[in-house]
């Protein structure tokens, strides 16, 4: 099974940049992430960039971008390019064509997420240098690592479920970020109407903003790694070679 995987992940590797066709568009989305959270974020910040949260904010934003231009390629892609048949008509498993494409959008947004983490460690470390190289909280740095990697499998997930229902990657790509901003665009809403509503709204949002780091990482970690275990079982349910050869 491992074999089959590695299999679909070495012939998906030189279409993984290339987003509905144009390789242009993702390296250009991939430029735009190096200078803004890599470089000017930890510029502008120094210091501050080593113990604050935006490296977390970082670790959840850079894998919704990187693997939400990657992944609706993944099935909407093969069947824009009339692949798809042909990779179906093939003996490998079915489970080990969908983990090799997820495997591969997860794998690309995890690593490159990392690297662009230590990129801007590096840039803070020069516009703060203090006599000797500084690196994130042992907390911030354990949390960047896993919310990166769950960030995105969370992305992953829903893009290949969303690819495997989508007739073009235009479309899938839509869908995706679409279903991935509408719940971050809620969560800046929510505080506005607790305090316009809400007769304690600002008394309760005061107490949420002083619960305590670790717990605040502990309950979003949870609550994603809930979402990765139901979306890719979603996506295996979803993935049946007789229906995708009828679609």
């Amino acid at each position: 099974m491992m074999q089959d995987i590695l299999t679909v992940m070495w012939k998906d590797r030189k279409g993984l940049l290339q987003s509905g066709g144009s390789r242009a568009r993702s390296i250009m989305l991939l430029f735009v992430a190096i200078v803004m959270i890599a470089i000017l974020m930890p510029l502008q910040m120094g210091e501050e960039w080593f113990g604050t949260a935006w490296s977390l904010i970082a670790a959840f934003i850079l894998p919704l971008l990187l693997v939400g231009t990657a992944v609706p390629e993944s099935f909407a892609g093969e069947r824009e390019r009339h692949t798809l048949p042909t990779l179906l008509a093939s003996r490998l498993p079915d489970r080990a064509i969908l983990f090799g494409k997820l495997g591969l959008a997860i794998g690309y947004g995890w690593v490159a997420t990392l690297i662009l983490l230590g990129v801007s460690l590096i840039v803070a470390n020069l516009v703060a240098w203090q006599g000797r190289f500084t690196f994130y909280a042992p907390l911030l740095a354990v949390s960047d690592v896993v919310v990166s990697l769950l960030m995105s499998g969370l992305t992953g997930s829903l893009g290949v479920l969303i690819s495997l229902r989508s007739a073009t990657v235009q479309g899938a790509q839509q869908a995706l970020m679409g279903a991935l901003l509408i719940p971050l665009i809620a969560l800046q809403i929510v505080p506005v109407i607790l305090i316009s509503v809400v007769p304690d709204g600002r008394a309760m949002i005061n107490q949420i903003t002083k619960v305590d780091f670790a717990t605040v990482v502990g309950v979003i970690i949870g609550v994603m790694l809930v979402l990765n275990i139901g979306l890719c079982a979603a996506a295996l349910a979803r993935f049946r070679r007789s229906r995708l050869i009828l679609d």
